[in-house]
């Protein structure tokens, strides 16, 4: 599974980086940095973490525009 946050969209809110920390990791108060590619055993989560976003700045397998691998 593939994953890509549009970072200009994206207003830290780091509810991505709670819900998906192996995922999503904030450097500083607003910068987000993230793994393109979802580890094994993290899909769940990442998923969560997409629903979550408050301005659906994430984008999740087919949707990202990488299809599923």
């Amino acid at each position: 599974m593939n994953v890509v946050v549009d970072l200009n969209r994206c207003q830290g809110y780091a509810q991505c980086a709670f819900l998906a920390p192996e995922v999503f990791t904030m450097h500083g108060e607003e910068a987000l940095l993230y793994r393109p590619v979802v580890p094994d055993g993290q899909q769940e989560r990442v998923l969560r973490a997409a629903a979550a976003c408050p301005v659906q700045a994430i984008l999740v397998g087919e949707e990202a525009g990488t299809g599923e691998r």
